[in-house]
């Protein structure tokens, strides 16, 4: 499952909203391919039963609390002694609707967990860790940050603004750490699911690859990024959407043929 390039034996992961969906996913994927995993999320049972069947450590709570990235970023060394990848995919989609009608409180909540949250973390993991030791910090951010669409100007704006983040933490954190980014296009998630449940064929039949993501085609990309193949890479972001950007280019009725 995972080649001798992904290995990641010995090194210690932190996962944000790592308890269903693409955190799940991830998580799973760098413990399999021999990393400590240390999960958080705000369940504290969901949290605990992830911890356990990947044989990691947990810790509940809100990304959102400023408190929280140190206790996490405190757990992970006291448990594996070390913290070598920050993968930051807790996020909200909140508020949903036209920003006209978005209210200031949900609209700043929305960038404290969406924004402000994996600065703080990698903020922790350096000075706690990686501006010594080195690392790797991989922000999951959205295929939709590239263009706008109705009732999603929040999650998009704050993830255009992660991405930025992104670019900007890579060129001030290396030589030593390593910051990239993959953007999802539609996967099927339960934080998702209102858009992909009502017309997942049609999604579907449209895209180049002809179906919607799963959590872990997007683990993959994370897991690949997390180890050393990716070792060359930085400030990058790797869009895994199944061919949305370039749906436009499809043409049904060459579906199936082959090429002469």
């Amino acid at each position: 499952m995972t080649p001798a390039p992904y290995g990641l034996q010995g090194r210690a992961a932190v996962i944000t909203g790592a308890t269903r969906g693409i955190g799940r996913a991830v998580a799973q994927a760098l413990a399999s391919a021999g990393a400590l995993v240390c999960v958080t999320a705000r369940d504290a049972d969901e949290v605990r039963r992830t911890a356990a069947e990947l044989g990691g450590v947990g810790l509940a709570g809100d990304v959102a609390d400023p408190g929280h990235p140190r206790r996490l970023t405190d757990l992970a060394l006291r448990e594996f002694g070390r913290l070598d990848i920050l993968v930051n995919n807790a996020a909200t989609n909140q508020p949903y609707g036209p920003l006209m009608e978005a209210d200031p409180g949900d609209w700043r909540t929305a960038f404290v967990i969406n924004v402000e949250a994996p600065l703080r973390l990698a903020q922790c993991a350096w000075r706690a860790w990686m501006s010594e030791h080195g690392g790797t910090v991989i922000n999951v951010c959205t295929e939709g940050a590239a263009h706008v669409g109705p009732n999603v100007g929040a999650y998009g704006t704050s993830k255009a603004a992660l991405l930025h983040l992104t670019q900007q933490l890579a060129g001030e954190l290396g030589p030593r750490v390593r910051v990239n980014s993959v953007s999802p296009g539609l996967v099927r998630t339960e934080m998702a699911r209102f858009v992909w449940e009502p017309t997942e064929s049609e999604v579907s039949a449209a895209l180049p690859l002809g179906r919607i993501g799963e959590p872990e085609d997007i683990a993959r990309a994370v897991l690949w990024l997390a180890s050393d193949a990716a070792e060359w890479v930085t400030g990058a972001d790797l869009v895994v959407d199944g061919g949305t950007r370039v749906r436009a280019a499809r043409t049904p009725t060459l579906q199936g043929r082959g090429t002469v």
